[in-house]
């Protein structure tokens, strides 16, 4: 810590330069936990750098996400949780990278706040950590911004950044997906990180007791469960991708099945859903029944309890679903791709 670096005019301001030291001190230890062999630069500089290695690759092709948490954060503040957030903000990143076959490298998060609280940014980093050792990504660098007058004191906004890598020669597209290939369900954890502005209008959030236990969750609260981090997927994907061709994977977000499937979808196919097979989250049905939400919109809103589908041939769907079960995903076939006009029927 620069023990010279202070500035009373600054801190008259609102920004506390010695608690951003503080809240940097408080993370290197989560930061250290996602250090990989690529590393190699130290936090605190003005860039991370990452060695890759590309070793056995033709032509290495790098891979990038950027996303937030979005509104989810409403409910982190309502529950004064800060802890699981970050996870949120690897796995909408990571989760949009695997989709073509890519190893996620790195990660970089940057958090603007209207006050720095340094605990508070340490368990908004723990969880970004956290998501990256799910990930095998290394965190090597980030931004903390303190904005007073811009966002209140007790609140903050989240985002992140990737770069994954993917031999040129393996990247997952669409071009051999034909009718007859079978489409994977990976479950998801919950809401993820998508929806939440109908989430919070449905449940009433900021008004309603949402640390009370409800029956229909199992015994938890709206907030604990609505707080559910993101499943990341990155492990499994990459090693199903290993044994088997995969012809598409789709990361079901805001937009439901009906935006999100259809993405990695040729022209003249389409998805065929088999409703009664989609394992829906009891969340899911608590948020149709309180918001007298239509099926349609549901599905075209939220991932319904699949986190992401892949479409694998049909002769290859047993070994997918043996090689995802052995790598903790409670993988299973929610349809089939037929010849058609429509992307995506859900029947």
């Amino acid at each position: 810590m620069n023990n010279k670096s202070r500035s009373d005019a600054y801190a008259a301001a609102g920004v506390d330069i010695t608690a951003g030291y503080r809240a940097v001190e408080l993370m290197k230890k989560h930061i250290a936990a996602t250090e990989t062999p690529g590393v190699c630069s130290d936090v605190g500089g003005f860039g991370g750098l990452f060695e890759p290695d590309i070793e056995g690759m033709g032509k290495p092709v790098l891979v990038s996400g950027t996303d937030g948490v979005g509104t989810k954060l409403k409910m982190a503040f309502l529950m004064d949780k800060h802890d699981t957030v970050g996870i949120d903000c690897v796995a909408m990143c990571v989760n949009d990278i695997i989709c073509c076959g890519a190893k996620p490298l790195f990660f970089l998060d940057y958090i603007a706040c209207g006050k720095n609280v340094p605990e508070r940014i340490e368990q908004i980093v723990k969880g970004v950590c956290d998501g990256c050792v799910q990930a095998g990504a290394a965190l090597i660098g980030g931004e903390t911004a303190e904005m007073p007058g811009f966002y209140p004191e007790d609140e903050y906004d989240l985002a992140g950044f990737s770069v994954g890598m993917v031999d040129k020669s393996k990247v997952i597209d669409n071009k051999t997906m034909e009718a007859g290939d079978v489409v994977i369900a990976l479950p998801s954890s919950g809401v993820h990180s998508n929806g939440f502005s109908l989430v919070r209008k449905v449940f009433d959030v900021e008004h309603a007791d949402i640390k009370k236990t409800v029956a229909e969750l199992g015994g938890k609260s709206i907030g604990e469960t609505l707080l559910t981090p993101t499943r990341i997927y990155v492990k499994p994907v990459l090693a199903l991708v290993k044994e088997v061709r995969v012809k598409g994977i789709s990361h079901i977000t805001g937009g439901g099945f009906y935006e999100n499937i259809p993405r990695s979808i040729p022209d003249g196919l389409g998805a065929v859903i088999d409703k009664a097979s989609v394992k829906v989250l009891p969340i899911f049905d608590l948020i149709a029944k309180t918001g007298n939400i239509s099926e349609h919109d549901m599905f075209n809103t939220f991932n319904m309890g699949v986190g992401m589908s892949i479409v694998v041939a049909k002769e290859d769907a047993d070994r997918a679903l043996e090689i995802l079960r052995a790598n903790g995903e409670d993988a299973y076939v929610i349809g089939k791709i037929e010849k058609s006009d429509e992307k995506i029927v859900i029947r």
